[in-house]
């Protein structure tokens, strides 16, 4: 379906936001751990001028490759439509090599990362494929094609920054997480940071908690609000942002359907085949049972309510994912997994998994995403 002519263009909010999430996810995958910074007495750009490395693999070059694809296809569409065409294409994939190039130089300053012309090479050759397909996509997705229809039949306006959290909700689950959809779980982190930075074991969900111990039991009911909260808040994000005639129990279905999807895949990947579905413990039963009794009551409810109680379950499985400990079954399943060639993938995930959470409350909150819609 082509454009019409009296229809003005409009710049894509979503790829916006998306292109600078998408910068920001580059760039922690590619220097994280953020630990051990030093000079090894070579400069950021010695790395040009290296022989290409002798040690490589596949993988590394297909998902350097792949990395970089959508940032090529998320600079075209930001760039529109005041810049279109070759001259999108020039600098969405001059900004992809430059990006690339800064990641690599950090690199040369952090022990645990090899800074890598043939990084650069492939990190450009996904630029460049992303460049082309996202010059050849922009009218399907940017112009008035049967999606953007669709996207403006179904959902609010106001619905563009949304839309790219519940898209990231499924992305949030393939971090190995001690509960099931227990994001934002900072607790652990920041007692690593304030035990070193003090000289002294600090425990901040103990703290949270006044030092008790729970019970297995305790355990069950703790995973189960987790994981109720975390998928009413979820679901209830997806509903607040449609309209009256958008397929609100299809779309919710299939939101849940991805998020177990990848929540499986992932397990089977880091772990073995044999752990696909060791997130499905009683706690994580009863939790899911819950969210969807929740969610189905709340279906068809006005959005200013679907939107309060989306952020009020968020908080409420923020404080209960930080106040709990370890589950002592997923640390032990935590032994078999070697991060090694999945460093950059897994620092990404982990970020994800981190601020989904606060992401959300973020877009719950916010005066202008609490418009009404026209």
């Amino acid at each position: 379906m082509k454009s019409n002519p009296e229809t003005p263009l409009t710049a894509s909010v979503f790829a916006r936001v998306s292109l600078l999430g998408y910068a920001l996810l580059i760039i922690y995958a590619s220097w994280y751990p953020f630990s051990g910074w030093r000079s090894n007495g070579l400069p950021p750009l010695a790395f040009l001028g290296a022989p290409l490395p002798y040690y490589w693999t596949m993988f590394d070059l297909i998902t350097n490759i792949i990395a970089y694809v959508p940032f090529g296809i998320l600079a075209v569409f930001a760039l529109y439509p005041g810049i279109r065409g070759i001259a999108a294409f020039l600098i969405a994939l001059l900004s992809g090599i430059l990006l690339s190039g800064v990641m690599e130089a950090g690199q040369t300053f952090l022990p645990s990362r090899v800074a890598s012309n043939l990084d650069l090479l492939t990190n450009t050759a996904g630029v460049l494929i992303g460049a082309v397909a996202g010059v050849f996509l922009m009218p399907t997705f940017l112009e008035q094609s049967r999606l953007v229809l669709l996207r403006r039949r179904w959902f609010t306006h106001e619905a563009s920054r949304g839309l790219i959290v519940i898209g990231l909700w499924p992305l949030a689950q393939i971090y190995p997480q001690g509960y099931l959809l227990g994001h934002g779980q900072i607790a652990p982190i920041l007692s690593d940071w304030l035990s070193d930075w003090l000289s002294m074991p600090i425990d901040l969900s103990a703290a949270i908690r006044h030092g008790e111990h729970l019970t297995v039991e305790q355990y069950w009911l703790s995973e189960a609000i987790i994981t109720a909260c975390g998928l009413t808040g979820a679901l209830l994000t997806l509903l607040c942002m449609l309209r009256p005639r958008g397929p609100k129990v299809a779309l919710a279905l299939l939101a849940l359907a991805t998020a177990v999807t990848v929540k499986s895949m992932a397990s089977a990947l880091l772990f073995s085949p044999d752990n696909a579905f060791a997130w499905w413990t009683p706690g994580a039963e009863g939790g899911l049972l819950l969210g969807i009794v929740m969610v189905s009551g709340l279906i068809f409810a006005p959005q200013a309510a679907q939107r309060r109680v989306a952020a009020l379950t968020l908080m409420m499985s923020l404080f209960v994912i930080n106040a709990v400990p370890a589950n002592p079954y997923f640390v032990a399943t935590l032994q078999t997994w070697v991060q090694g060639k999945f460093l950059n993938f897994n620092g990404a995930a982990q970020f994800l998994s981190l601020m989904w959470p606060l992401i959300a409350l973020w877009f719950l909150l916010h005066p202008v995403h609490r418009q009404k819609a026209p």
